[in-house]
């Protein structure tokens, strides 16, 4: 009330806004009552005066002496409720008499096809419901308690509220109802389910009266460290921050508040009112007496005529004044209703001054020109056009123009704090401008007593490694940790998914980065490369000792029987056989590549033409033997052995000169095992080569187990083609295993699987030809004779 009379007479002091034009008002109290403040305003806009407590409202020519105007008022502020406001919009719409509120704050009233003549300078719920989504998000609170008035003011907010933080990772742990009529039950239900949740941050949308009663079900539970998140409707009350008893349980609630702002000059306003300058000015009479406990007199009337008051307080001495009085009355520290009510009145004083400046007022209204009029005949559609268009800058230097019903949002954080006395007091931390949030944090003061923020979560966030799991029927607040696959990596908390190394990299023990992968072959150093070639070189060095054996007793029947140049051969190329394997360990070079496959190749095939041409050698003996086939063994002489091996052999040589020139293994990394390593290996790029490379042995291999078997029961005391036979058999048996066992084996261990076999195919040949024979030589030289040998 007296900043409307504040900012009148402001105005009206104003040289700028409105020259030569005074404002007037007449105030009514609405005694809080909807039909009161309906009929108020009919009798305003009608001519009419009442109020609820049957007094005559007072008006600027009553205050200051002058004729009172009879004129209907083209202009209403008012409507302390939104249900008020909704109401008075409605009824006035039909005339267009503009309504400006100050407290309405329903999002229902922003619609323009249902109230063209509403206005307010309090920003709508739509706002702060965004701005507290926003501050949740802002300090991570993911798991939030909600207690809502069961109107439409509720309601409507935790609806915005869910759409703001939908798809954010908030979730509502559980939503209480408070309705006036069952508050205390209401209020128990609600402090039972607080005290259950495991929601630390609790949200509430409600009025003072019914978050007292909250307050008083949760200190009769002592249930504490609770962070409230409070709506404007609260978060202000001086009657709940007065309250010794929720000094504990409300210390730290951090809310939003209608936005504050001082009024330069109001204070010391306030401080020289005196009911002696004001004597039909109600109010301030009842504070008078209640604050110093006396009677201010006699009020004169305009007509001298004295009117005395009842006798039930003493009479003051004159001397009382609000100048030294500390009270909620005259603290303008927080203005916050006040200064809503000071911008409406500057908002009808700027839209009064548009329309009293228009240039054309006196030429006739055109669909594209402002309507005017006279200013001794204001007509509210007049004004409601005016008001539409209204931008101008406060006194404070803000801002201020109407955005259909809306100002722009503004709001004050405000936080309520223990002083040092055990009471609570309202700080300003913070502004909510628009989708802005300005806040200084490290003035908070938490619940928790500390500088801390409060931890309000369903689920811990997932730390970097790991990902996150939502449980089933859960909310996605609600989720397990799970860690991220070899190969896969999240650096972040909260991590919705892992994201996979490229190729080259691989996931550290912690999965959260990406290391290069170490390169890795068959090395020397190795437990596996050292077993390898440990058995490699034994194999080389029986072989050797075989050849000096036989080179020793090179004369004895027993060598000469079989083939004694062969059989030289033969250990020369198992030789060669041992020692291919060693090329196929350690790092893989272009060259060593090349050299592996073909010195493979090449002496396998050197050693199965040596077995070959013996086993045919064989037959061609003992069939020459029979009648009419003397002829035969001329076509197997020593020069025809050697030339049938160097041919057999030549032809592998061709296969692999030419596979190596076409398209040679190459070294290569093989990224396609999974695990920190990268494989670098000999990659075949012609599969063909390699093919044929193996198959010419098979085929070599195989017709010579065919020979052999076909000479494994020709008469001899010491037949070698069943030595032949199962040495064959054995060599096949291993590369026929090899072939699955190579294509299915990870990494380096391919390499290891053809040392294998190359290793267990040589030791297969040279045990089984060369073990019976050595044996003999050794420790049977009785049988090492010509007559033994030719024995049947």
């Amino acid at each position: 009330m007296y900043a409307m009379m504040f900012a009148v007479e402001e105005i009206n002091l104003n040289t700028t806004l409105l020259p030569g034009v005074r404002l007037g008002y007449r105030i009514l109290d609405s005694c809080g009552q909807h039909p009161w403040a309906t009929q108020g305003a009919l009798s305003m806009v009608g001519r009419e005066s009442t109020s609820c407590n049957l007094t005559n409202p007072a008006s600027y020519s009553d205050i200051y002496g002058e004729e009172t105007s009879d004129q209907p008022v083209p202009l209403i502020i008012g409507g302390a409720s939104s249900y008020t406001g909704k109401i008075l919009s409605t009824i006035l719409g039909p005339i267009s008499v503009p309504v400006i509120s100050y407290r309405s704050s329903c999002p229902c009233l922003s619609d323009r096809n249902r109230f063209p003549n509403f206005f307010r300078t309090i920003p709508s719920d739509i706002y702060q419901a965004r701005a507290m989504a926003q501050l949740a998000m802002h300090f991570h609170w993911t798991w939030i308690g909600a207690v809502i008035a069961n109107n439409e003011y509720g309601h409507l907010a935790i609806q915005v509220f869910q759409e703001e933080v939908q798809g954010k990772g908030v979730c509502l742990a559980f939503i209480e109802t408070l309705t006036r009529q069952t508050i205390v039950s209401d209020a128990r239900q609600a402090a039972l389910t607080i005290e259950a949740s495991s929601a630390r941050v609790i949200l509430i949308f409600s009025w003072y009266t019914d978050v007292k009663q909250v307050f008083l079900e949760l200190i009769q539970r002592n249930v504490t460290n609770r962070q409230f998140l409070a709506s404007e409707a609260w978060s202000a009350s001086n009657v709940l921050l007065q309250n010794p008893a929720f000094s504990k349980i409300a210390s730290g609630v951090f809310g939003v508040a209608v936005r504050s702002s001082p009024i330069p000059g109001f204070e010391n306003y306030l401080r020289r009112l005196h009911p002696s300058h004001r004597p039909h000015d109600e109010f301030l009479r009842e504070f008078w007496e209640k604050e110093f406990g006396c009677s201010p007199g006699v009020i004169q009337s305009r007509d001298s005529a004295a009117i005395h008051q009842k006798a039930s307080r003493p009479p003051c001495s004159g001397t009382e004044s609000l100048e030294g009085l500390q009270h909620i009355f005259t603290d303008t520290s927080q203005l916050r209703a006040t200064y809503n009510v000071y911008l409406a009145v500057y908002a009808a004083a700027h839209a009064l001054h548009s329309f009293l400046s228009c240039p054309d007022r006196d030429s006739p209204p055109t669909n594209n020109s402002s309507i005017c009029s006279s200013p001794k005949h204001i007509k509210p559609e007049e004004v409601l056009q005016h008001l539409n268009n209204v931008n101008f800058t406060t006194p404070q230097g803000e801002m201020f123009y109407f955005d259909g019903a809306d100002i722009p949002a503004k709001y004050d954080l405000v936080n309520w704090q223990n002083t040092p006395e055990g009471s609570l007091k309202l700080v300003l931390i913070g502004r909510v401008d628009g989708f802005d949030i300005h806040l200084n944090q490290s003035a908070i003061q938490w619940s928790t007593e500390s500088n801390q923020v409060p931890v309000s979560v369903c689920s811990v966030s997932c730390p970097p490694g790991t990902r996150k799991a939502t449980r089933k029927g859960e909310p996605v607040c609600c989720f397990d940790c799970i860690q991220c696959a070899e190969g896969e990596i999240s650096n972040k908390t909260g991590s919705l998914q892992c994201e996979r190394c490229p190729s080259e990299f691989w996931s550290n023990p912690e999965r959260t980065a990406c290391i290069p992968r170490q390169v890795d072959f068959l090395s020397f150093n190795e437990t596996l490369g050292i077993t390898l070639t440990t058995v490699a070189v034994s194999g080389v060095m029986v072989t050797a000792a075989v050849f000096v054996i036989f080179l020793h007793y090179h004369q004895t029947p027993m060598v000469r029987a079989n083939n004694s140049e062969l059989s030289f051969l033969l250990l020369v190329s198992l030789k060669l056989c041992f020692l291919c394997s060693l090329v196929f360990i350690g790092r893989p070079t272009v060259w060593a590549c090349r050299f592996q496959q073909a010195a493979f190749g090449i002496s396998f095939v050197l050693c199965v033409s040596c077995l070959q041409i013996k086993t045919i050698v064989v037959l061609a003996a003992f069939r020459s033997a029979r009648p009419g086939a003397e002829a035969l063994i001329r076509w197997f002489g020593p020069n025809q052995q050697r030339g049938s091996v160097c041919f057999l052999t030549f032809i592998q040589v061709i296969i692999c000169v030419i596979w190596l020139s076409v398209s040679p293994p190459e070294p290569q990394r093989d990224f396609g095992f999974q695990g920190s390593k990268v494989t670098l290996e000999c990659a075949m790029t012609s599969v063909v080569g390699f093919a044929l490379v193996l198959g010419y042995i098979g085929l070599l291999a195989f017709t010579c187990l065919i020979l052999a078997f076909l000479a494994r029961k020709l008469p001899d005391n010491f037949n070698e083609a069943k030595l032949i036979t199962f040495s064959m058999l054995i060599f096949c048996a291993v590369w026929v295993a090899f072939v699955p066992a190579y294509v299915s084996s990870p990494g380096k261990y391919t390499v290891a699987v053809e040392i294998f076999a190359i290793l267990a195919s040589s030791y297969g040949l040279l045990l089984c030809i060369f073990a019976p024979k050595c044996f003999i030589i050794l420790l049977r030289p009785e049988k090492n004779t010509k007559k033994h040998l030719m024995a049947r």
